[in-house]
């Protein structure tokens, strides 16, 4: 690993380097390891009668307090105690366990046998009684013969997985710390034993009392102490298991080990581990949220579940990273129906399978009802409304990938702009309860097609509820209420650059992004459907509400920490040698490098902290209208300069070229 090269190993590397003696043992062992399971067993029967025998002779040389005694009663004991203990042995599958995994079940195992083992033993020597051996004798030696056996197999099981393995891997063994003491921390150090690949050689915690102290047989350092001892000894890896920490002070951590140029892997919250259980299995990279530092504010479970308990409820863009998200989290809320509408059919394919597979898990009967359909089609649209009859819907389906979208922009305002403006007639002709749009910052002053035609899709809406509201029916129950939700960029999203660093890294590098000032909001793909689910149902028509997306990231630094965090290096001016390069590849047509979410200064708090709404600029339904009118005969004759010049006219904030805002680095 980067920057760990040239630092002590701790003892265990004389096993790789060792000398012709380690040489000749590990041999042996790969010898012993590729005979069958029967020679095995017999191999195992083997060192348990040399154990049962050396039980025999220190029993009695215990019995009589001298090493020297008559050598016919051991004899006439060890006699009757081989057959004995191999036939419970056997019988009790003793055999059967594969000493590399061997740990507190086998034990156990052994235990009960060599008890089941010992009762004949001492019936016949202590209760009967036989002539020159001494009665004590039954009793001693069942004791010694299980620490024996148990010592065998649980030296075995730590030669051949913290020994052989690393050698049959050549050599490439990860020295780790298990940063946290707590229960996660031993669970999690435990769980690694079975794994031939690390060998936890301590544990690193905050609390200053655990200093010096021993778990499990590995030492406890205070965290502080984390620079000196990388100093000491070879650390190739460092594991977070804090899971019941919050995401700032793990983002704090994490920040303090990226100097030491150490991989370092994190357990996920604890409400995402199955029964609260730890294992290397659930270890995952150390992703973004685990570095903005920011915690999700806990949901308003009102606002959850005004728009969605027990009511049919319509997502569109269903299998998408939002759409999807939107629906995992609507399911568990109980909706009397979920309709999920997608065009893409292995997307649609996906989550409901995954759904129908919750439901079944939860023993729930939510009607699931799966859509294959483009939101372009009218007359489709209209007949899933009219069958269904949602209560409310959800938004979320839209090309959103900016060069794609710049390339095609016909397709891209024809399905996002006619897409939005076929489902919000069909929503208010069936007097769906409410309309809730996903949105862009890169609405804002858009400077691509893409934003451009969110933006529309905004006035499309905004239109429509300042009509309702200008024919005296806004408010009441049988009128739709429309609302917007405009953020920024959210993890883990189609087309992020989070996953797309992550393979740069893994191959090699370099990482590529656009420019080194590009900046982004980010915010977690289920932090962010929350929000627009408490947001949809604050709404009384026409907002555009915003959600707090915290502090802008640079994607330059975004880069480095990763690099870091993995365990290697940058390699600039100043590291040459360093491990992965950095590279700009320039802005890309219509990127841009900074991020706005609200288009004028009007922003109201609303009784959620991390939303906001806001009252901006609209086009009144006719005018409105008549636009789109030309530009869908625009798109439909394949004009292309027509249909861009009346998106200019709709959006006069757009400015293409104008590097202020969205890049493609930032997905």
């Amino acid at each position: 690993m980067g920057g760990s090269s040239g630092r002590p190993r701790p003892a265990i590397e004389s096993v790789e380097t060792g000398g012709r003696f380690e040489a000749l043992v590990f041999g042996v062992f790969l010898k012993l390891l590729a005979i069958d399971r029967p020679r095995k067993r017999l191999l195992v029967w083997g060192l348990d009668l040399v154990a049962c025998t050396m039980a025999v002779f220190l029993a009695f040389s215990l019995r009589v307090g001298a090493l020297s005694f008559p050598f016919a009663p051991p004899m006439i004991f060890l006699g009757a105690a081989v057959p004995l203990f191999t036939a419970v042995f056997y019988w009790r599958h003793v055999y059967h366990s594969i000493f590399r995994y061997s740990g507190g079940r086998t034990i156990a195992q052994l235990a009960t046998a060599v008890a089941i083992y010992s009762l004949p033993l001492l019936v016949v020597f202590l209760i009967i009684g036989i002539r020159e051996i001494p009665r004590t004798v039954a009793f001693l030696q069942p004791m010694i013969f299980f620490l024996l056996v148990a010592a065998i197999r649980i030296g075995a099981r730590y030669i051949l997985t913290d020994l052989l393995n690393a050698r049959g891997r050549g050599g490439k063994m990860k020295y780790v710390l298990v940063y946290g003491a707590g229960n996660a921390g031993q669970q999690l150090a435990m769980s690694s034993r079975h794994d031939p690949g690390l060998s936890v050689i301590g544990f690193l915690d905050d609390d200053a009392r655990l200093d010096g102290q021993r778990l499990d047989g590995l030492p406890v350092y205070h965290s502080s102490a984390l620079a000196k001892l990388i100093e000491r000894v070879h650390v190739d890896m460092i594991l977070l298991a804090m899971p019941n920490t919050s995401r700032a002070r793990r983002a704090e951590i994490v920040s303090e080990l990226r100097p030491f140029h150490v991989e370092v892997m994190t357990l996920p919250d604890l409400g995402q581990l199955v029964d609260g259980k730890v294992s290397v299995s659930d270890l995952r990279q150390i992703q973004i949220e685990d570095v903005l530092g920011r915690d999700a504010v806990q949901p308003n479970e009102l606002l959850l579940s005004r728009t969605v308990v027990g009511k049919a409820v319509m997502v569109t863009g269903a299998g998408g990273s939002i759409g999807s998200e939107l629906c995992r989290q609507i399911i568990a809320l109980r909706p009397r129906m979920l309709v999920l509408v997608e065009m893409t059919e292995h997307a649609l394919y996906l989550i409901e399978d995954e759904l129908r597979a919750w439901l079944a898990a939860n023993d729930q009967q939510i009607e699931l009802v799966p859509e294959l359909l483009s939101v372009t089609d009218t007359d489709g649209v209209e007949r899933i409304f009219a069958r269904y009859r949602p209560d409310t819907v959800f938004h979320a389906a839209a090309y959103k990938h900016v060069p794609l979208v710049e390339a095609n922009p016909l397709n891209g305002l024809g399905n996002n702009v006619f897409g939005t403006l076929a489902l919000a007639r069909a929503a208010r002709h069936h007097k769906v309860g409410r309309f809730i749009l996903i949105s862009t910052d890169k609405a804002v002053r858009p400077t691509n097609v893409m934003g451009a035609s969110k933006r529309i899709c905004e006035l499309v809406l905004q239109a429509i509820a300042e009509t309702i509201k200008h024919e005296g029916k806004g408010g009441e129950d049988d009128e739709t209420i429309f609302s917007m939700v405009r953020f920024g960029n959210v993890l883990g999203s189609s087309g992020s650059v989070v996953p797309r660093f992550q393979q740069q890294i893994k191959a090699g590098g370099p990482v590529t992004l656009t420019h080194r000032d590009v900046t982004r909001y980010f915010m977690t793909i289920p932090e962010a459907a929350q929000l627009v689910m408490q947001a949809g149902a604050m709404a009384t028509g026409g907002e555009v509400f915003v959600l707090d997306m915290g502090e802008p990231v640079r994607i330059f630094d975004l880069a480095r920490t990763m690099i870091e965090l993995a365990g290697l290096t940058v390699r600039d001016e100043a590291r040459p040698d360093g491990d992965i390069e950095i590279v700009e590849i320039g802005l890309r047509p219509g990127e841009k490098l900074y991020e706005e979410l609200l288009i004028g200064n009007t922003r109201e708090p609303t009784q959620h902290a991390k939303i906001m709404r806001s009252a901006e600029h609209m086009i009144p339904e006719a005018e409105l209208t008549s636009k789109l009118g030309q530009m869908r005969e625009a798109i439909a004759a394949g004009q292309r300069d027509t249909a861009l010049a009346i998106m200019r006219k709709l959006v006069p904030e757009y400015a293409p070229g104008n590097a202020s805002g969205d890049a493609a680095a930032a997905g």
